[in-house]
């Protein structure tokens, strides 16, 4: 008898529908009696949810109305923008169009572009926009803006306002086609002639066959300031720095020093044994280069005028010129070498400085670089291709570009610190190169024959080139922007560049 009496009190125990006796009051019960009070704490108790009878007896029971520790201020959602918490409208997610785009995604398409468009014009009345282009949650209604006074503290890291990085302009307007174009008939197509230049005083001279011609850039005038006899042809024109003599090479192998102000020939000066094909001036210093491979100094204010003679290379000299300080004199052959020489009135000995022998082709196009001394660059032909950057310091090449076509004439451009090449075969094109990276920045097409010389001018902004389809055309790929120039303008009238009266 003992043991089902045991049996049965261990069932009622291990019952979970049972009432507990003695377990304290529910959360539910304390929080309505503190609420209530006292006195209304069994009836409100009543009202929520129906006490058992195991419990009533403790119902009275006094417990603390809020829990030990807890803070008794009620932290809620900021209500004001700005805080740091979203919580959306659920109102304006359109969850029944969500709904529909759900379920529509299964159904067949089957209707007809008649139906499309009375259903597009139903859901443009009805919602406002088309329903087969909405999203499936799609957030209606605007942003709130922001209350007056509101301070971001991320404005540092995300702010709209543009930098002045990304204001400033990184491009420039570049016409692609000539701002004119010049006939020159007779032109010859000789790749180691060098027949125009552009003086300081905004003249062009042009070589065309036996005649030279003189263009005023500023006028648009033309003079014809010489010519040879029919059988002999002019070989190459150089003007000296103050833009007021002429000298031109001939292909009797004789040099003639023109006054362009007067139009009279001033010399004849007679040393090499064939045709001049390249001239450069170093103040009085007059160089020039032959078919012989000689290089032979002019001192064009002595009677005596060949001083110096440059031996070292082997065939025709197509490439002279003068560094910007008067340093040094670059030379280039149809022996693929290039020779830096020094000073004649510095040195008498005719040791070359460098000789470069890392093109494949003829060298006929060479450039100083205006503003960095020591920087030469050369161009090979036709079985090279490559234009080379030397230090003429220290007699390394800083960097070496195939430019798969035939390198015939290079200039600097100071405005922009960018090199100008002229090509040949196949695209007869002139290219714009940034310095130092050797980035292309433009290729200027237009020309149908090889382009044979460049000439800058005087104020750096256009470019003349002379091709084998007997044109001159003058490329304004280097101007300044208007603001920039203000800007130059400005600094030449400062109180250091007046003259003293």
């Amino acid at each position: 008898m003992s043991q089902f009496v045991f049996e049965n009190d261990l069932q009622s125990v291990l019952k979970l529908d049972m009432p507990i006796t003695n377990a304290p009051m529910p959360r539910w019960q304390r929080k309505a009696s503190s609420s209530s009070g006292s006195g209304s704490t069994s009836a409100n108790t009543s009202s929520l949810t129906p006490v058992k009878a195991g419990n009533k007896s403790l119902s009275t029971s006094k417990t603390p109305g809020k829990t030990p520790g807890k803070n008794t201020k009620v932290q809620n959602t900021p209500s004001k923008a700005g805080g740091d918490r979203y919580i959306p409208s659920r109102n304006k997610q359109q969850l029944e169009v969500a709904s529909f785009l759900l379920s529509k995604e299964n159904e067949p398409c089957n209707t007809t572009p008649t139906e499309k468009d009375h259903r597009k014009a139903w859901s443009m009345n009805l919602n406002g926009y088309d329903i087969d282009e909405a999203k499936i949650l799609h957030l209606g209604g605007k942003p709130m803006n922001a209350p007056e006074g509101y301070q971001n503290n991320l404005k540092v890291l995300y702010s709209q306002k543009t930098t002045p990085v990304s204001t400033k302009k990184t491009t420039r307007y570049m016409s692609s086609v000539p701002d004119k174009i010049l006939d020159a008939p007779e032109i010859r197509n000789d790749f180691y002639l060098n027949l125009i230049d552009w003086s300081s005083q905004n003249h062009v001279a042009v070589a065309l066959h036996n005649n030279v011609y003189l263009w005023n850039a500023a006028t648009g005038d033309i003079v014809l300031l010489m010519q040879v006899e029919s059988e002999e042809h002019i070989s190459s024109v150089s003007w000296i720095k103050e833009g007021n003599f002429l000298a031109v090479g001939v292909s009797d192998a004789k040099v003639q020093l023109w006054d362009v102000e007067s139009q009279k020939r001033l010399r004849n000066m007679a040393s090499h044994t064939s045709r001049v094909a390249s001239l450069s001036w170093n103040n009085h210093v007059l160089s020039s280069g032959a078919r012989s491979g000689h290089i032979h100094h002019h001192d064009v204010r002595v009677a005596e005028h060949h001083i110096a003679t440059l031996s070292g290379h082997s065939q025709e000299v197509c490439g002279l010129k003068w560094s910007p300080d008067g340093k040094y004199l670059a030379s280039g052959a149809n022996d693929n070498l290039v020779y830096v020489w020094p000073n004649v009135q510095e040195s008498r000995d005719s040791t070359p400085v460098h000789c470069f022998t890392q093109h494949q082709g003829a060298v006929k196009a060479l450039a100083w670089c205006p503003w960095q001394t020591n920087i030469l660059a050369s161009g090979g032909g036709t079985s090279d291709r490559h234009i080379r950057i030397w230090n003429v310091s220290s007699g390394s090449c800083l960097s070496s570009l195939d430019t798969e076509s035939q390198v015939c004439s290079l200039v600097f451009a100071p405005n922009y610190k960018e090199l100008v090449s002229g090509h040949g075969y196949a695209q007869n094109q002139l290219v714009l190169w940034k310095y130092p990276s050797m980035v292309k920045v433009a290729e200027l097409r237009g020309h149908q024959g090889r382009v044979l010389n460049l000439a800058l001018s005087p104020d750096g902004s256009t470019i003349v080139s002379a091709a084998a389809d007997e044109t001159l055309r003058f490329w304004k790929c280097c101007a300044l922007d208007p603001a920039k120039k203000e800007k130059t303008a400005t600094k030449s009238t400062s109180i250091i560049h007046q003259g003293i009266r």
